[in-house]
């Protein structure tokens, strides 16, 4: 019986995982929902483009996502680390001590 037990955990532990998948909460209306950008009241040509690539290119919009999230977590923290310097806490001369 304990072997039995043992062998059938994994599947018990994975049911919680897939059980959402066999819930139809929206009752097979989910297919017909389209989520796009509205460009008809965008003047500024810049969001009226990702507006559009959201709605058109997918792939484009993730690989946008990824660059522009990069270069912004560059930028901060540069500027923080110049933040930092000018404030006293320099950490670029900080010895790390592992215990």
């Amino acid at each position: 019986m304990r072997k039995r037990m043992w062998k059938l955990l994994p599947l018990i532990l994975a049911l919680p995982a897939v059980l959402p998948g066999l819930a139809w909460a929206a009752g097979g209306k989910a297919a017909d929902l389209v989520v796009v950008a509205d460009t008809r009241v965008l003047t500024n040509s810049v969001l009226y483009y990702f507006a559009d690539v959201y709605n058109m290119n997918p792939t484009l919009n993730a690989v946008w996502a990824v660059v522009l999230t990069a270069i912004y977590g560059s930028f901060l923290g540069f500027f923080m680390d110049f933040l930092m310097s000018r404030t006293g806490l320099d950490l670029k001369s900080r010895k790390i001590v592992e215990h």
